[in-house]
């Protein structure tokens, strides 16, 4: 699995909405600990997933996961 990194900003998008990681699970149809797992990037979601959590967040999916690493938060400030 060397060299193929997902890196993702769930964790990011949950706290900008005051999401807990157990709602997000809960309608993702997920166990909480997952969450926490793709947070850490310790487990990579299936296509399915990946596009459930980006329906979720209202956002491309593209915005959540990238095969590089996201620029700090500060460079690309959004919505505030």
């Amino acid at each position: 699995m060397g060299g193929e990194t997902v890196y993702n900003r769930i964790a990011v998008l949950r706290v900008e909405r005051g999401v807990s990681r157990r709602q997000l699970a809960e309608a993702l149809g997920v166990h909480y600990q997952t969450i926490g797992y793709l947070e850490r990037g310790e487990y990579r979601p299936s296509l399915y997933l990946a596009l459930r959590i980006a329906e979720y967040f209202e956002v491309p999916v593209e915005v959540v996961f990238s095969t590089t690493p996201f620029p700090r938060i500060g460079s690309t400030a959004g919505a505030e």
